[in-house]
């Protein structure tokens, strides 16, 4: 249903942790003009952890108005509550959004029945395409390729974000339910490798720096010109390394700032980008031309 590079649009703050009305605006029309395929709003990237619900509301219908149709915008609307996840879902529904990403309950670590149960029943009260989202490191469960054939079935279930780490993973829900849905790479390191397995795009940290090498390099893996994606790939390397020095969105988010598109605010418990790494950020953004 959607394919390519989808950007983990980082959410703009400034200092203080006031969201950054202008930022979010620059984000957008960054991500228009250099060709992003999709905007996931206020998802891990863009600290929905640290957002209230009026806020959460707030980013996704700002960046549908600013979009005006001229990109694809999803939400994200994840919550360890179903009945959360689910009022979420039809924010994202009535903001416009073309679909919600939905991630595994975190903290409470439900039984492979119980992440069943909590997907479909916010899949049969909201008339909104559905991205499951799958990341164990974040969450502290999996997932499994058994309990995502079951919810394949589910008409409004579209896609999975799988960012597991592992290829036999992603290759084996492509094999069970590559035909009822689609999978997108959650991993940056790993976005080539996925789609090349059957993949139809990434959900991409790195986008949000470089979207126009990730965008170039997605179309090529899709039309299968491999020797191009390569190449592309090689170039986008030390990106997908250096924002995972510290936890995302750390690093991107002082890479932003860097390349002059917002302030370098987030909120508690996250704090910023460590000096050290600072010259390793710098130096992956010249290698990709993104500064």
């Amino acid at each position: 249903m959607f394919q390519g590079s989808m950007v983990a649009m980082a959410t703009p703050m400034h200092n203080d942790g006031a969201l950054d009305e202008a930022g979010l605006e620059r984000l957008v029309e960054f991500h228009i003009e250099r060709g992003t395929d999709a905007i996931v709003a206020v998802g891990t990237t863009g600290e929905s952890a640290t957002l209230d619900h009026a806020e959460h509301d707030h980013v996704m219908r700002r960046t549908v108005e600013i979009a005006r149709g001229r990109i694809t915008v999803m939400g994200g609307c994840g919550a360890n509550s179903t009945w959360e996840a689910e009022a979420l879902a039809h924010r994202a529904l009535e903001a416009g959004c073309a679909a919600a990403l939905l991630v595994t309950p975190y903290y409470n670590k439900p039984t492979q029945e119980g992440l069943y149960q909590h997907f479909r029943h916010i899949a049969d009260r909201v008339p909104i395409p559905q991205i499951l989202y799958n990341v164990p490191g974040r969450t502290g469960v999996d997932l499994l390729p058994e309990t995502v054939d079951r919810l394949a079935d589910v008409a409004n279930i579209v896609a999975i974000k799988e960012a597991s780490g592992s290829l036999e993973r992603a290759e084996e829900v492509i094999e069970r339910c590559g035909d009822r849905i689609d999978l997108y790479c959650g991993e940056d390191a790993r976005n080539l490798a996925l789609m090349n397995a059957g993949a139809r795009g990434c959900v991409s940290v790195t986008a949000n720096v470089a979207p126009a090498l990730m965008h170039q390099m997605c179309d090529a893996a899709l039309a299968g010109d491999q020797p191009r994606a390569e190449a592309l790939d090689a170039r986008l390397a030390a990106l997908h390394n250096a924002l995972f020095l510290e936890t995302n969105p750390i690093p991107v988010k002082w890479a932003l700032n860097a390349m002059g598109l917002m302030d370098a605010g987030m909120r508690l418990p996250l704090t910023p980008l460590s000096a050290p790494y600072h010259e390793t950020v710098r130096q992956a953004l010249k290698l990709a031309d993104a500064l």
